[in-house]
């Protein structure tokens, strides 16, 4: 970790720039990140963003209220598509995003960024998803992809943030079935296949078997009104969490729904502001450390 991150400061502001990148290319199929790029002298620290979408729908577009807010803040933001549910079923997108992690890393210094830096957030299923990458980073099945150039590079994770994230895709899928939900469990059948595999890949399951797994400072962000997750559900996490010897930190967001649409504008700044304050002292104390 270098001194670098010590001059982020999340009450600055920075201009910034938004530009799409291809980071992998698979015969003709190219896979793009959305980058933000603040302007100024950095280097800055740098965050790799993966959107929600019941692992079978969304674009790297969405939601861009949060990543705007970081990028302005002076981090650089990576929010990147990937292979989802239907065609690409688990684990393909953790395969992707275990590999632009590696990718943004190699980068870092083409988008003045620190590459010791980089954390990763995720909305609702990419809460899940990211959590997922930064507890297995060396997964030989999310590790499938090799980056040309960098074979040296690993996908782990200096931190990680879960905005709403379906953490338990087992539990939401018992949750969809006891409320009839058609729609919300084809997307789970579709991305996971099996219950198995939802379990297999279930954070409280993961961590209730004491499975080995890396445990970065993690950051919770939670509605007290989501209905689209299980009731006490990130409680549990947190919990489960703290108890394997992570670093935890729960944000409860009083009358909040799932998805940031839904949510008040007031709310949603004092929620980017939070995430601010978490990545500053994450890395103020990594280097501290150092």
């Amino acid at each position: 970790m270098t001194n670098s991150v010590l001059s982020y400061d999340p009450t600055r502001h920075y201009d910034f720039t938004v530009e799409d990148v291809e980071y992998r290319r698979d015969g003709t199929r190219s896979w793009l990140a959305l980058m933000y790029r603040p302007q100024g002298a950095g280097p800055f620290p740098a965050l790799l963003d993966i959107h929600g979408g019941a692992w079978n729908n969304g674009v790297r577009t969405d939601n861009p209220a949060i990543a705007e807010g970081l990028a302005a803040s002076g981090v650089v933001v990576a929010s990147i598509d990937f292979r989802m549910g239907g065609q690409d079923p688990y684990p393909s997108s953790l395969a992707d995003i275990n590999y632009a992690t590696r990718w943004l890393k190699a980068r870092a210094a083409d988008f003045n960024a620190d590459a010791a830096t980089v954390g990763g957030l995720g909305v609702s299923s990419g809460g899940h998803l990211i959590m997922l990458s930064g507890m297995r980073p060396h997964d030989p099945r999310y590790t499938a992809l090799p980056l040309a150039g960098a074979p040296g590079v690993d996908g782990t994770l200096a931190y990680v943030i879960s905005c709403w994230g379906v953490l338990d895709p087992y539990g939401r899928y018992l949750m969809a079935q006891e409320k009839g939900n058609q729609e919300l469990m084809a997307n789970h059948e579709r991305y996971f296949l099996t219950t198995d595999a939802m379990q297999e890949s279930n954070l409280i399951a993961i961590l209730q078997r004491g499975e080995k797994v890396e445990l970065p400072p993690a950051l919770l962000i939670q509605g007290t009104a989501d209905v689209g997750v299980p009731k006490g559900m990130v409680e549990n996490v947190a919990s489960l969490y703290g108890a394997a010897g992570g670093d935890v930190e729960l944000a409860l967001f009083h009358d909040m729904p799932h998805g940031i649409a839904g949510w008040s504008p007031s709310e949603v700044t004092r929620m980017i502001d939070r995430v601010k304050g978490f990545i500053a002292q994450r890395l103020s104390t990594a280097v501290a450390a150092s």
